[in-house]
């Protein structure tokens, strides 16, 4: 798959989205959305596929959660391609702009590393880390030791989805509410949604509204 622009590349806020074939499949479905809620003259929306789901986007590596699929470790080199290749051609084909804005967006595993990223650099001014997999083995550790660093945080959960039976990926739903709560304890514009259904559900629509709710933050 190759990146996806649509939207102003004029505006001066632009949304990156890290995503799946899956992501790619519903992605027309939640760019109407937000625009719905956001003209859209006011921003540009940019799709990164991701091509290793279960490397590509976790900090450090751990073993199967579930299954036999074991994760990597590669979201600081995911991050690195994304600051020094994927933006710089971006400002290079559609022009730099000094007081541009970028929003980091993603769901699920690519939530987490949203939310990683909004933790390890100012880069990004508002994050959407939406159903964000912070079950992750290590996560809690690491929160509590690191100060956000992004304006404006989002974060969303589905409300079925501590309600599983596997016993790391039910931790999510006390790991998401101590993330907002320090959030908001470190003086970030946040907000924590709670959307029915499970993990699998509406990730377009929820998707949507987090981005939306980003783009509206003053404080980015």
């Amino acid at each position: 798959m190759a990146n996806i622009v649509w939207g102003n590349t004029k505006a001066s806020r632009w949304v990156i989205q890290l995503g799946d074939s899956h992501d790619r499949d519903v992605l027309e479905a939640e760019y109407e959305q937000i625009k719905q809620q956001i003209p859209a003259e006011e921003w540009c929306f940019v799709f990164i596929p991701v091509k290793d789901w279960f490397s590509d986007l976790t900090p450090w590596a751990v073993p199967p959660v579930w299954g036999k699929q074991a994760f990597g470790d590669g979201a600081a080199q995911t991050l690195k391609i994304l600051l020094e290749e994927e933006i710089p051609c971006l400002e290079d084909e559609y022009g730099k702009q000094e007081r541009r804005q970028y929003i980091l967006s993603g769901y699920s595993l690519a939530g987490l590393f949203a939310l990683w990223v909004g933790m390890e650099t100012n880069f990004f001014r508002g994050i959407a880390a939406v159903s964000p997999s912070l079950w992750y083995p290590g996560w809690k550790k690491y929160m509590e030791s690191h100060t956000p660093k992004a304006r404006a945080i989002y974060l969303s959960l589905g409300k079925k989805e501590e309600k599983v039976r596997n016993q790391i990926m039910k931790q999510v739903g006390d790991v998401v509410r101590m993330q907002h709560e320090q959030l908001e304890k470190a003086g970030i514009a946040t907000a924590l949604e709670w959307n029915e259904g499970n993990h699998f559900q509406d990730s377009e629509k929820r998707l949507a509204k987090g981005i939306a709710w980003v783009l509206k933050q003053k404080a980015l």
